[in-house]
């Protein structure tokens, strides 16, 4: 645990007691602040007064009287599109809103660091797509390499609930744009920017404030190096405004869409190969044909960014080549699950949006489709190019049918995962791949985009042992 500094004796609110509001509760006690929690779900309420804490109405007047700050979790919304009434009164009494995310950068360094050989560093990672892969596998890079690590926020645990840093460590973080947005303090020492495409519109009013909290973790104290990936306007805008000059290599670009040049330093990949230049000259280069856990472009500019946040640590290229051939990729995001009679087995269910759907489909051929869902703010109209690589569709979730009409590929409507893998098992050859990338939500059916990868395995399981 992360004990919060700065807030002893304070008494601190914390509104939402999921996993991050239940961590910071336990992260401000154990630094000898006071919390205050509230969730409007009686059963969270009486999990946290379980363990030991007080719980207070928070939409009651005077309330923040004598509160000293207030922490939200990231799944309740403080702007768009309503703030949530309790940050309203907040605001209305002057109390600052907070995240656990910025109680975790307040609180990282501690006195013992002064004692260290080598100081710990944070390497925070956004962007739409591939975040997680890309977290993950800088991760493993780490670990390849013998470096002490942790990997929290979103992906892992809970940014308060990691253990203090110790020498040389490094502390790779995941963050959403929801963790972004609200963060009182962002400081890392290597940020990434991943990519930009349409998600979570509602909750930012539209693209530019979509990008605007992404963009936070970047200009809050700013880090020491900064890896942006160029291939969409925002990310060249946001590596422009950081950089002070063509040969600035505080800023290093990341392309898969075509070879970068100039002076800086930039990290690209083209049929198959990362090169590193520098200076204008190139200094590393990664066959990525090869290794299995990172197939398709999307995934090469995961490798990308992961090399060169680890390059700016002054790791070898070979040393990240050899972590690299070593990783298993992520579930539920282009990982293999099987494989029979020529005819392999995918689950990308973590391909939520269009976006990452197509990339998903491009790092294959002969796909049998498995798609469908609860469809995201703007449908499916970026689906309007031809999917060169899709053999035919086989549609699930409550609105199936009318999902199917707009995919523009022969589809079967299936409705359930059990009918789609069976059709789809049906009618592949050898050669075809068989591809849950759902370019949907996963609520119309299931908990969570985990559950819904989860049901495919099984079912992929079921077909493949003849159960």
């Amino acid at each position: 645990m992360i004990p919060v500094q700065g807030l002893t004796g304070a008494k601190v609110a914390i509104l939402g007691l999921g996993r991050s509001g239940l961590s910071a509760a336990r992260a401000l006690a154990a630094g000898g602040a006071v919390p205050i929690c509230w969730d409007d779900n009686p059963a969270a309420r009486a999990a946290a007064q379980a363990e030991g804490f007080d719980c207070a109405d928070l939409g009651k007047a005077g309330v923040f009287d004598d509160i000293t700050r207030l922490i939200v979790s990231p799944g309740i919304p403080h702007l768009y599109p309503a703030p949530n009434p309790v940050i309203v009164a907040a605001q209305d009494a002057g109390v600052p809103v907070d995240n656990d995310i910025g109680l975790f950068f307040q609180s990282f360094a501690t006195l013992a660091w002064d004692n260290f050989d080598v100081v710990p560093k944070i390497i925070a990672i956004t962007g739409s797509n591939g975040k997680s892969t890309t977290s993950a596998l800088v991760h493993h890079i780490l670990k390849h390499a013998g470096r002490p690590t942790q990997l929290a926020g979103n992906i892992g645990r809970g940014v308060l609930d990691i253990e203090p840093a110790i020498d040389g460590e490094v502390v790779v973080l995941e963050l959403s744009s929801y963790q972004t947005d609200l963060a009182r303090n962002l400081t890392p020492d290597v940020a990434v920017f991943t990519n930009l495409s349409p998600d979570h519109l509602d909750r930012h009013a539209g693209m530019g404030g979509y990008f605007a909290a992404k963009r936070r973790l970047f200009a809050e104290g700013g880090p020491d190096r900064a890896v942006i990936g160029v291939d969409e306007p925002e990310g060249r805008f946001l590596a422009g405004q950081l950089s002070e000059g063509a040969a600035d290599d505080r800023v290093i670009r990341v392309s898969v869409d075509r070879k970068l040049t100039g002076l800086g330093w930039q990290v690209f990949a083209r049929k198959g190969f990362l090169s590193e230049y520098r200076g204008g000259k190139q200094i590393g280069s990664i066959d990525l044909r090869s290794i299995t856990g990172l197939p398709g472009a999307h995934n090469h500019q995961n490798a990308c960014a992961a090399y060169a946040a680890c390059r700016t640590l002054g790791f070898a290229p070979k040393i990240i080549e050899a972590a690299f051939h070593s990783f298993g990729g992520l579930p539920h995001r282009s990982q293999t699950v099987g494989e029979a009679g020529g005819v392999r087995f995918v689950n990308d269910s973590k391909a939520t949006n269009v976006d990452s759907a197509v990339k998903a489909l491009a790092a294959f051929k002969n796909i049998r489709w498995i798609c469908g869902g609860l469809e995201k703010e703007g449908g499916l109209g970026s689906l309007s190019e031809p999917l060169e690589t899709v053999r035919k569709a086989y549609v699930i979730g409550r609105e199936a049918a009318q999902f199917a009409m707009k995919l523009g590929v022969e589809a079967e409507v299936c409705g359930t995962m059990d009918v789609a893998v069976a059709r789809a098992v049906e009618d592949a050859e050898a050669g075809d791949v068989v591809l849950l990338a759902p370019a949907a939500a996963s609520f119309d059916q299931y908990d969570s985009f985990e559950r819904r990868g989860e049901d495919f395995v099984a079912q992929v399981q079921k077909h493949l042992t003849g159960a």
